[in-house]
């Protein structure tokens, strides 16, 4: 069912209604100053939705590359769907959350078995959809459909709790409603889709997450209480995170006959069913990894250290002590690839790729 493009406006929520002024100003500098990217020259859902999950912790520069190479492979919903997830995971490797690629497949398969290859534009139908929840269903009912649903994100919450000093916990979810919430009241009929994505490139290129912002270059700085006050630096508020748990690996480059050791992670779990090199969740010296790699049929010829890599996940931290390991035969346990096949078909991690 197709959703209205009109919402009504709650009477007994009145916290916000002075955003509505922002409205006017922010279109007016989106028109002149939005940046030129792939995903804004056709909006068509599908790019968008694919530009979405990409972009989640991800920067815009680093996601260019690899929205055009996604495309170019899979230029349609049906191309997705039909597509190996291997293949899928080739071309997401290096962008991380892999869970975002196979969530994309998933989607992809149920929009075409369920709605005849053409995306949902209803807001409910979109939210059901596997890996996206309300921030990318908002982006994508108003940016692609012209709905008034707002995409609440980072830059969006910087944005309002600096415009109205708002000393609020962001990752509180009933406030995160409530903004959006109040952002919908105010969405212009027939510009929906510029709106959203002006507070998103406000907030990414004006209103930034670290260092001092761009007031003097922002159309709402005379209205906005943080940059009146100079409290920019208070807001959002900020909640102490909670320290990343660090982990020491030996990774272990196994070649034998010119091929290399690769096997399959779990299918649940951090980096579900990727590739990974053989590896010890502890520091093993030489004549340690000589004799966990006997234990498993493995006679090692020669074995050289390689420099040490070091990979940031959201909550955790990887120490890895990598070593070059020469084999005289190989086992059965991992499955044994030639350098060709690691580089083009077999999606190994960034975590990994930095022990190359």
């Amino acid at each position: 069912m197709k959703e209205s493009k009109k919402i009504s406006k709650n009477k007994d929520t009145q916290e916000f209604e002075n955003f509505e002024w922002i409205v006017k100003p922010l279109l007016h500098w989106y028109k002149m100053q939005a940046r030129k990217l792939p995903w804004r020259i056709n909006q068509d859902p599908y790019r968008v939705w694919v530009s979405e999950i990409m972009l989640q912790q991800t920067r815009v520069e680093a996601v260019i590359s690899y929205y055009n190479r996604f495309m170019k492979s899979f230029p349609t919903i049906q191309y997705l769907a039909e597509a190996k997830e291997e293949e899928v995971l080739k071309l997401w490797e290096g962008l991380g959350y892999y869970s975002r690629a196979r969530n994309l497949k998933k989607a992809a398969q149920i929009i075409c078995d369920q709605y005849e290859g053409k995306f949902p534009d209803n807001y409910k139908e979109i939210l059901a959809l596997p890996g996206i929840g309300k921030y990318t269903a908002g982006a994508i009912s108003s940016i692609a459909f012209g709905l008034p649903r707002a995409a609440v994100d980072g830059n969006v919450l910087r944005v309002v709790t600096r415009l109205n000093e708002i000393a609020a916990d962001i990752t509180d979810e009933k406030f995160r409603r409530q903004i959006g919430e109040s952002l919908e009241r105010i969405y212009p009929e027939n510009y929906c889709s510029d709106f959203t994505q002006s507070l998103m490139e406000l907030g990414a290129m004006v209103c930034l997450p670290n260092g001092a912002p761009k007031c003097k270059e922002c159309p709402l700085r005379k209205g906005c209480l943080a940059r009146k006050n100079n409290t920019w630096n208070e807001y959002p508020l900020k909640i102490e995170k909670a320290k990343r748990k660090i982990v020491d690996m030996t990774v272990l480059i196994l070649h034998c006959q010119e091929k290399i050791a690769v096997r399959q992670r779990p299918q649940k779990g951090l980096l579900a069913g990727m590739w990974e090199f053989p590896n010890i969740d502890c520091i093993m010296n030489q004549q340690q990894i000589c004799q966990w790699l006997n234990q498993k049929n493995i006679c090692v010829s020669d074995i050289k250290k390689r420099k040490n890599a070091t990979h940031v996940f959201t909550h955790l931290e990887w120490k890895m002590h990598c070593y070059d390991v020469e084999c005289e035969q190989k086992n059965k346990i991992y499955q044994w690839v030639s350098p060709d096949d690691l580089n083009k078909k077999i999606p190994i991690p960034t975590a990994f790729r930095k022990c190359l």
